[in-house]
């Protein structure tokens, strides 16, 4: 029985996360429950799961929390993600909460020696080298949840990285890598309507940006330990083959299953054992096209400016990912259109001084004078 910390249990990688423990209740149980301010899911979680522990990044929303369940312990604020994190009475922690917020809860999960079930991309695009050091020094293990990373994780299973020639990370698309119009007319509707995930707003609209597939180029170039020269990215629309490793041979190995979360979350909190199906057997007959095409890195900058990012290393890589995430969600409240996404974008890091070295408090720091600017861009 594996006893479950859930960083982000009311968003969309957190509910499928429950929905895995459900349908297995004899291989795991949750200890601790963890969310930004949705007190009224986390309450219903709290009641079916019986967590030992739960935070709540909102301190006035634990504060409420609390009262209505008097019998389980509720922490607010970052100290109490970082007690969430480093509750010992757990085996494995699911970091899952969005953003630069689970920065710290994911270092102190490590500090604590848990392994880390990884589906926040931002950890390491902010803080690769720092995480990847303390996991290494810890002897602790990232198995990544991320549906790409967990196809490229289980392709290198028993295969030496010497052996490797590149990692081809395979994205949708999106809505609009067909399209051959006007992207400034792009309106939100169209943007948050991704062809074959169901996700959050802010992942899907960097999913129609390609922003996505940068970070998960930086993230598995962290996870991996590999050049970025040896990480592409393919567009294949159908979201089945998750990602491929291709040999020094020749020789191609791709994972595939349908484009559902329940296969990479179980994959990664089994491992490294593979425990009973959640879905029906592959259906070759109803899925039997595969297509491929190269990413038009023009009408698609972000990803071009997500290897920049990581080419040039230090904080800019950190600084990208904080200013996208505040120009997303001003695309989200319809402050600015989606092609200024990456333009603005473009321009913030152009202006960018550098910095190398970096310990987690200024790491944190950029983060939040990115967030500042991308504000005013």
């Amino acid at each position: 029985m594996k006893r479950i910390i859930l960083l982000g249990s009311t968003g969309s990688i957190g509910q499928s996360t429950l929905e895995v423990v459900r349908h297995h209740p004899d291989q795991f149980c949750v200890s601790v429950l963890a969310a930004q301010c949705d007190i009224d899911l986390l309450e219903r979680q709290a009641k079916e799961f019986h967590p030992k522990l739960i935070a709540v990044y909102d301190k006035g929303a634990a504060l409420i929390l609390a009262k209505r369940l008097p019998h389980i312990l509720v922490v607010g604020g970052m100290e109490g993600l970082e007690e969430a994190a480093a509750f010992q009475a757990a085996d494995l922690c699911v970091a899952a909460i969005a953003g630069s917020v689970c920065l710290r809860p994911t270092m102190r999960a490590i500090e604590a020696g848990h392994t880390i079930a990884l589906a926040n991309k931002e950890v390491l695009v902010a803080a690769g080298e720092l995480i990847m050091q303390a996991a290494k020094e810890r002897g602790v293990s990232i198995v990544p949840i991320d549906s790409e990373q967990s196809a490229i994780f289980q392709c290198l299973e028993g295969n030496s990285l010497e052996e490797v020639d590149r990692l081809i990370l395979t994205a949708s698309g999106g809505p609009f890598w067909r399209e051959d119009r006007d992207l400034s007319k792009i309106t939100l509707s169209e943007a948050l309507a991704h062809p074959t995930w169901k996700m959050g707003k802010k992942v899907t609209i960097d999913s129609s940006t390609l922003m996505n597939k940068g970070l998960e180029v930086i993230e598995a170039h962290w996870l991996f330990n590999l050049p970025l020269d040896k990480i592409d990215v393919v567009i294949h629309p159908q979201s089945l083959i998750h990602s491929f490793v291709e040999f020094i041979d020749g020789s191609l190995l791709a994972q595939i299953a349908e484009n559902r979360m329940v296969i990479p979350i179980q994959y990664a909190l089994s491992y490294p054992r593979r425990i009973g199906r959640m879905v029906p057997r592959f259906d070759f007959k109803k899925f039997s096209k595969f297509e491929f095409y190269e990413p038009d890195r023009e009408k698609f900058s972000c990803l071009t400016l997500a290897y920049k990012a990581a080419q040039e290393g230090g904080s800019l890589p950190c600084f990208m990912n904080a200013a996208n995430e505040v120009l997303v969600q001003r695309f989200l409240d319809q402050e600015i259109r989606w092609v200024e996404i990456s333009t603005k974008l473009a321009s913030l890091m152009e202006r960018h001084a550098i910095q190398k070295n970096l310990r987690l408090e200024e790491i944190l720091l950029v983060d939040q004078i990115a967030k500042e600017e991308a504000l005013l861009a």
